[in-house]
């Protein structure tokens, strides 16, 4: 790395002389200006991590030299130096992006400390946005079918509203990137995103982990994850798992804006944004009375769904492409290509995992292909047959007890994929026994994919 380039603007040569050997002892590299339109032509052609600029210059003075620059979108670390400041004027500088103010005669150490952490601030700015920038693009969803389209257009007319958001679809789809895609696109983006997974929550602690526990002389209060959330995003993740106690709580607190933690007497502000997802139909949770109808409404004030990956295979190439370039990445290894025939392979593929399958699918297949190429002999056996159409229920010759067990075999399928092969967290998640599961994996024929456990 170069040395750190400083710009000193004043229009005295002793004081630009005198900080030019300071800081160039210091191991700056410096260079000077003596007003502030040399500065700006200087700035026209350079950058430099931070300028030490003069208020008072002849001509364009020091605050409007501050303005063209913010104008020109300067992004170096600003100091304003005065031999005789006024609260007035240091106040009209930090307003306009200078960060600190020090006062002539200028002392060295004064000057080395607020340099110092002038540059450290704006490195941690500049950390702070790429981080931003790397988490915006994280969250973008990959596609151009017109279902994603769509999906991309509301999530930028819902972002910056504060209503509450359900995302529905099938598991794998990707509903918790449609959930952040909101948060970092909101006014909340600085604020915590705080996830509950409400399925894996045992019941009895649903509300203390939803809203925390009052401490005493025996125990400490613990803070819930709507408290946790402050003014930013609660993600409640599956939603139809919470139980009962935990949705009237719930309710109550998106409704007025404050709760109780358990065993507290001091009510707490609940003001994060709720976004909730679900693969179940609510409205059947809602018939079957698992469900309260009017948190129902008060989460689903804009429902959004994300469409299965088997309704827009035109973006399974665009999916493969933006996975293999972050895995490479990210394992260091060689940016392979897909050959047509694989590619065409691939997209044949029901996917019944959706894109979280394919994305597992990827990463091991960067990790384990044997060259940069991929072709379709080196596919599972999966991917050689052409996706399995499910029976047509109009068919004359389609029996009901076939129709049964076509769905009933699909959809223990899915569920396994979504739940990576956890045959306890599947067998749970269907409402049956582990056993009664296994016994039905085995008369289907199901066993794990392509995707599935190795």
């Amino acid at each position: 790395m170069g040395a750190t380039r400083i710009l000193v603007v004043d229009d005295e040569q002793g004081v630009r002389t005198s900080l030019s050997a300071i800081l160039g002892d210091e191991g700056f590299e410096v260079e000077t200006a003596a007003s502030g339109e040399e500065c700006l032509a200087i700035l026209g052609e350079k950058s430099y991590q931070a300028i030490l600029l003069d208020v008072w210059l002849p001509g364009k003075d020091g605050l409007e030299t501050l303005r063209a620059m913010r104008r020109m979108g300067v992004e170096s670390a600003i100091i304003m130096i005065s031999g005789h400041g006024t609260i007035d004027t240091a106040v009209r500088a930090t307003r306009l992006g200078a960060h600190d103010f020090v006062e002539k005669p200028l002392s060295l150490e004064k000057i080395l400390l607020t340099l110092r952490n002038a540059l450290r601030a704006r490195k941690l700015e500049e950390r702070n946005r790429l981080l931003r920038e790397e988490l915006r693009r994280d969250t973008d969803l990959v596609g151009e079918s017109a279902a994603i389209r769509r999906l991309r257009e509301q999530i930028g007319q819902t972002a910056p509203t504060g209503a509450a958001v359900l995302v529905t679809g099938e598991p794998g789809t990707g509903k918790e990137l449609v959930a952040r895609a909101i948060h970092v696109r909101s006014p909340r983006s600085e604020e915590a995103f705080v996830e509950i997974p409400c399925a894996a929550l045992p019941p009895e602690s649903a509300v203390a982990e939803l809203f925390g526990t009052a401490g005493d002389d025996e125990r400490p209060t613990v803070r819930g994850k709507l408290d946790l959330a402050g003014e930013g995003t609660i993600f409640l993740d599956e939603v139809w798992a919470l139980p009962a106690d935990a949705q009237q709580f719930l309710l109550r607190a998106l409704e007025t804006g404050r709760f109780l933690p358990r065993g507290g007497q001091r009510a707490v502000v609940a003001d994060a944004r709720p976004i909730a997802s679900t693969s179940r139909d609510l409205g059947n949770e809602v018939a079957q009375g698992r469900f309260r109808s009017d948190l129902w409404a008060k989460l689903g004030v804009i429902p959004l769904l994300v469409p299965p990956l088997r309704e827009r295979r035109e973006d399974v190439p665009l999916l493969v492409e933006h996975y293999a370039e972050k895995y490479a990445r990210e394992y260091g290894r060689p940016r392979w290509t897909v050959e047509p025939a694989a590619m065409e392979a691939l997209t044949n593929y029901a996917w019944p995992g959706n894109v979280r399958e394919l994305r597992n699918f990827v990463e091991r297949l960067i990790i384990l292909a044997p060259g940069e190429s991929i072709g379709r002999g080196d596919l599972p056996a999966a991917f050689a047959a052409p996706p399995s159409a499910p029976p047509d229920p109009a068919s004359p010759t389609l029996s009901l007890k076939d129709g049964r067990e076509a769905f009933e075999r699909e959809m223990i399928r899915l569920r396994l994929e979504s739940l990576g092969w956890n045959i306890t967290r599947a067998a749970q998640s269907l409402g049956i026994e582990r056993s009664n599961l296994h016994r039905k994996m085995k008369t289907y024929g199901i066993r794990p994919g392509p995707t599935g456990p190795v």
